[in-house]
């Protein structure tokens, strides 16, 4: 698996609690309401708190400016790491996710380059640099917002904001930097237990970094989970930077909430090709290793000491293993990745690593773990390569399939193979990191998860646990790589786009997603009453739409009244809304409701638009544009819409200067009513 944001949330890393006598408490306010905690303008003229890492200068300046009179200017930087740096000691509390925002420029002449914002937190002066914004280009004709997320996790002593830039030397401008955060509701508790709806089958698991089991996120995973998978704080990066030197505190911090929480914990990874320190292939003068037998045993004996360390560390307090991660490319004869663990050792790694994790801990778990096994192809090569080790005595106990798919692929029937393929072999399978991406290409991004997007990924949640459940005598562990979409990898990979693969919602809201899992009758439910209220004597009535998929219930102590409308019935009805603008561009949402008593399949929609928009994306529906006119064709899967039903899509769109609503909509040839919003 690739990494895990290395600070849970969004596109930020994981950091630590400040440790002051008064820590700034997140004051109350409505759910959804922002509430700036830094705001630096700079138009008073002064740096407002900014100082510099080193002997770069900063200063206010008036040569540009984001907006306003002023900017941040930093010269003299002769550093990759120098830039302007800002304490946020006293305005951060542990386990709060924090938005940052800052606008970033080159200075008049620079060429270009990029530049990141990153945080620096110090334990007992030891310090350790978390990237909160990835790298992003600056160039010196025009402003680039910078933004990410950021969640404390553990005590510090310094805690300090910076903006950093690959150019040693470039001189820089930065303004209007927001630290922010938005209060969560709390999590719904009324709300069935997913690992209880499936305690029958299989343990079901999140992968999850030090913040995610703090506060709301802690008491989301504790309800709905019953194991947990350390992000990174289990691979070599993280326990053994330099040779010799093991660092486990947020690991153990993890570990103990799991005891705590009467959790199972998976370990996640011993051996990757990925985030291994460079010191482990480097030979004993200090230079890249070759294929030597002098190199091939020195890279054994460190894999063997590293395994010895950190298995030995928590003994049985980690009964399942990730032993080896990822090592199967099914492009080769072989169908083995040429990592450098390959190149310097062949198979000896394999077995080297699966023997000793076996010495230690004698009872756990020992898994091999991969991506896209589900492809024939790649199934097939680590099939064969589970037989010829296990052959040899190698002690490989089960399968680990990620599972990292999207609301279109793979087929179940293929993921059902996958599965059937293992069967022969008597051994354990396990998913091990599996999400569901809104996404089927790195050409789509939605500003707002479309609500037909949302419902294909539930019903292939409900299609894929179905699954699951019938050969759970095969597989005894599920994990998401996740809790909740507020802290996704997909984020940022394959492009940086925000992706929403999870059960629960960036608010840490069940998805339609989770019914999908816990009860599939209850995707998209929702129910409308309109219901009297009463104030100073007078009643007026009150229209509440609960949705059971978001687990909202309104109550009243009277009865619920009916209302009808002035309107006459008509055979279909259009709802067409604009649910984002802005320059140049928008999201749209069309709902057709069947107003006959009878079935309308297949369908076709067509409308007109005024003002030269032009529809670029649709998902839901299959749409073609010739100028003004606009025609969509149903999907595969929604052709017939019921009596009384409805059928959603939505789409991206262009304008110019108007985005005029269209007013007329005919279906399969039918006027509709319209109704525009």
């Amino acid at each position: 698996m690739r990494r895990v944001l290395a600070g849970v949330l969004a596109t930020s890393v994981l950091a630590g609690l400040v440790t002051i006598a008064a820590q700034a408490s997140p004051r109350t306010a409505a759910a959804d309401e922002p509430v700036v905690v830094v705001s630096s303008t700079f138009d008073d003229g002064t740096t407002q708190g900014w100082t510099a890492r080193a002997s770069e200068v900063v200063a206010p300046s008036t040569a540009v400016a984001h907006s306003g009179t002023h900017s941040l200017a930093v010269t003299g930087r002769t550093a990759g790491w120098q830039g302007p740096s800002l304490s946020i000691l006293d305005k951060t509390q542990k386990g709060v996710r924090y938005e940052f925002s800052v606008w970033v420029r080159l200075a008049a002449g620079q060429t270009g380059t990029s530049a990141k914002v990153s945080v620096e937190r110090r334990t007992a002066g030891t310090p350790s640099y978390d990237q909160v914004v990835s790298s992003t280009a600056v160039t010196a004709d025009g402003w680039a917002n910078l933004k990410g997320s950021y969640t404390l996790a553990a005590d510090v002593d310094f805690l300090t904001a910076y903006v950093e830039a690959a150019s040693e030397t470039a001189s820089l401008h930065i303004d209007d930097f927001s630290m922010s955060y938005t209060p969560l509701p709390p999590i719904q508790t009324h709300i069935p237990s997913v690992k209880d709806v499936l305690a029958d089958h299989f343990t079901v698991g999140a992968a999850v970094e030090n913040a995610q089991i703090l506060n709301n996120h802690g008491q989301l995973l504790a309800k709905h989970f019953n194991s947990i998978t350390p992000g990174n704080q289990l691979k070599w990066d993280a326990t053994e930077p330099t040779e010799g030197t093991f660092r486990f505190a947020d690991a153990d911090a993890l570990v103990n909430w799991a005891k705590a929480n009467g959790s199972a914990v998976r370990g996640h990874t011993l051996v990757w090709h990925q985030q291994t320190p460079a010191w482990v292939f480097k030979d004993a003068a200090g230079n890249d290793m070759t294929a030597t037998p002098e190199n091939k045993a020195l890279v054994l004996a460190r894999l063997d000491a590293h395994i010895r360390a950190v298995v030995g560390h928590y003994g049985a307090d980690i009964p399942v293993w990730d032993v080896v991660n990822e090592v199967i490319d099914e492009n080769q004869a072989d169908g083995l990745r040429r990592s450098k663990w390959f190149e310097l050792t062949g198979l000896d790694y394999l077995r080297t690593a699966f023997r000793v994790a076996r010495e230690v801990a004698p009872n756990a778990q020992l898994v091999i773990n991969d991506y896209n096994t589900n492809v024939p192809s790649k199934r097939d090569k680590l099939y064969d390569l589970v037989v010829k080790l296990r052959a040899e005595g190698v002690p490989i106990d089960a399968v680990g399939h990620q599972m990292h798919i999207n609301v279109q692929w793979p087929s179940v029937t293929e993921t059902e193979a996958m599965l059937t393929k293992f069967a022969p072999l008597g051994i354990d399978q396990q998913i091990t990191e599996m999400d569901i991406s809104i996404y089927t290409d790195n050409s789509q991004s939605y500003p707002t998860p479309p609500r037909e997007v949302l419902l294909t990924q539930a019903y292939r949640y409900r299609d894929m646990f179905e699954l699951y459940k019938r050969h759970s005598d095969k597989i005894s562990s599920v994990t998401l790589w996740g809790l909740a979409d507020d802290g996704t990898w997909l984020d940022s990979f394959p492009v940086t786009r925000k992706d929403h693969p999870l059960l629960f919602d960036t608010r840490l809201q069940a998805k339609d997603a989770y019914w999908g899992v816990v009860d599939p009758s209850r995707i998209g439910e929702t129910t409308t009453t309109t219901t009297p209220t009463t104030t100073s004597g007078s009643t007026t009535s009150t229209t509440t739409t609960t949705t059971t998929s978001s687990s909202t219930t309104t109550t009243s102590k009277t009865a619920t009244l009916t209302t009808t409308t002035s309107l006459p019935p008509a055979p279909c009805t259009v709802v067409y809304t604009v649910v984002s603008e802005w320059q140049g561009g928008f999201q749209g949402e069309v709902r057709v409701t069947n107003g006959t008593a009878n079935a309308i399949s297949p369908w076709s929609l067509t409308w007109s638009y005024s003002a030269g928009q032009q529809i670029t994306q649709l998902w839901g529906g299959v749409h073609t544009q010739d100028g003004a006119n606009v025609t969509v064709r149903n999907a595969s899967w929604n052709g017939t819409i019921a009596p009384a039903g409805t059928v959603t899509f939505g789409f991206l769109g262009t304008w110019a200067d108007r985005n005029v609503k269209p007013i007329a909509y005919t279906l399969n040839g039918v006027s509709c009513r319209a109704m525009i919003r």
